[in-house]
C-alpha cells in the first residue's frame, strides 16, 4: 500500500486516546535551526503509557516526554513553549545534546473536547484531502479548509510555506496537511518500480507516469500514490510545478526522454533529472540546445541522475537516486 504521511500515527494515537478517556498530550517542534535533530513540524502524541512520533530523539526527547507524563498525571493543561539549544555551553534552555542547533518545542495537552479536530486532521492525513492546521493560546487547535491558491504561472513559484511560525505572546502554529513533497517519475519500468519501493519510506507523495497499456512494473507498483497511463505528447498537464515538486524521467528510451524534457524544462521545478548514460545525458542536451533553450535552463537539468556508488541493478539504482534526491531535499531545507 502506499504510504502515509509521517505524521499519521500521531493523530491516530491521539484520537484513539481521546476516545477511549486516556489523557494525552501533544509534542511539536514550532521553530529549528541548525543542526537540530528536531525539525520543524516534527512531532510526537504522548499518553501515560504509549508514544508516537518524535521530536528529535535522544535525551532531549526523553526528558519532553517525561515532562508530558508528569503533566498529565497533574492534570496540568496548561500550555508549555520552550526553547532547546543543543550546545553544552548556552547559559539557559540547554537541551543535554551537543549537535549545536535550536529548536523551539510545544507541549500541547490535548482536551476532550479536541476530539472532533483531532479525528478530522487523521482523517485527513489517511484520505490526503487538503487543508492546514494550526495551534495558538488564543484559537486553540484548529482544522482549515484548504486555500485555492490563484491559476497564474506566478504561483509555481509563490507556494504557501508548508510551516509557518509567529513567536511572540500571541504565538501561532501553522502547517498544511498531507505531504510537503511531491515526486513524479515519469516512466514505470524497473527502476521506477525500484525507486517507488524506496521513497515510500522517505515521506514523498508519489506519482507514476507511462504511456504504456499493460505494462507489469506499473500494474505491480503499490508504492505509488498515483498510477496514471498519459501520451507523453501531453505530460506537462499531468505534473505541477512548484518549490517543493521533484520530477525524475526514466521513459523507455531517448525519444520518449526527449519529448518530455521539451515539455518540462522551462518550468519551475525543486528537481527535474534524467536516468541514462553520459552519453545519452550529452546527446539530450544537445538536442534541447537545438530546440532553443539556454544554457541556464539545460543546466538546471539533472543527469545522469543518482549518486556515484557503482550501482548497477535496479534497486541499487534507485537507492542512488533516492540519494540525490535526499541531498537535494536537505540543501533546500538549510537556505534562509
Amino acid at each position: 500500500m502506499p504510504a502515509t504521511p509521517r505524521d499519521l500515527p500521531v493523530w491516530v494515537l491521539a484520537a484513539a486516546s481521546l476516545r477511549a478517556g486516556t489523557p494525552v498530550a501533544l509534542l511539536c517542534v514550532v521553530r529549528s535551526e541548525g543542526s537540530s535533530p528536531g525539525r520543524q513540524g516534527f512531532k510526537m502524541a504522548v499518553t501515560p503509557d504509549e508514544v508516537a512520533g518524535s521530536i528529535g530523539g535522544g535525551i532531549m526527547e526523553h526528558k519532553w516526554v517525561e515532562l508530558a507524563r508528569q503533566r498529565l498525571r497533574e492534570a496540568d493543561a496548561a500550555p508549555l513553549l520552550r526553547p532547546q539549544i543543543h550546545r553544552r555551553e548556552a547559559p539557559t534552555d540547554r537541551s543535554g545534546m551537543m549537535c549545536s542547533g535550536e529548536q523551539e518545542v510545544l507541549l500541547w495537552p490535548l482536551a476532550a473536547a479536541d476530539l472532533p479536530t483531532v479525528a478530522a486532521i487523521a482523517t485527513s492525513l489517511q484520505t490526503g484531502s487538503p487543508g492546514s492546521l494550526s495551534i495558538s493560546p488564543t484559537a486553540g487547535l484548529q482544522l482549515h479548509p484548504a486555500e485555492t491558491p490563484p491559476a497564474t504561472a506566478a504561483a509555481e513559484t509563490t507556494e504557501t510555506p508548508f510551516y509557518a511560525f509567529q513567536p511572540g505572546l500571541e504565538w501561532q502554529y501553522r502547517e498544511r496537511l498531507g505531504f510537503r513533497d511531491q515526486l513524479t517519475i515519469v516512466g514505470g519500468g524497473h527502476v521506477s518500480l525500484a525507486l517507488s519501493r524506496v521513497l515510500a519510506e522517505l515521506d514523498f507523495e508519489l506519482t507514476v507516469l507511462d504511456d504504456r497499456l499493460d505494462l507489469p512494473t506499473l500494474e505491480a507498483n503499490d508504492a505509488a500514490h498515483h498510477r496514471i497511463l498519459v501520451d507523453y505528447e501531453n505530460v506537462a498537464a499531468e505534473i505541477p510545478a512548484g518549490a517543493h515538486r521533484y520530477v525524475v524521467v526514466m521513459t523507455v528510451g531517448y525519444r520518449t526522454d526527449a519529448v518530455v524534457l521539451r515539455q518540462l524544462l522551462g518550468r519551475s521545478f525543486r528537481y527535474l533529472g534524467v536516468m541514462g548514460s553520459v552519453a545519452k545525458v550529452a546527446e539530450l542536451r544537445r538536442g534541447l540546445q537545438e530546440a532553443g533553450f539556454s544554457a541556464q535552463q539545460i543546466a538546471r537539468l539533472r543527469g545522469p541522475i543518482g549518486l556515484p556508488i557503482g550501482s548497477q541493478t535496479p534497486e541499487e539504482i534507485a537507492i542512488s537516486i533516492a540519494a540525490e534526491l535526499i541531498q537535494v531535499r536537505r540543501e533546500a531545507a538549510q537556505k534562509p
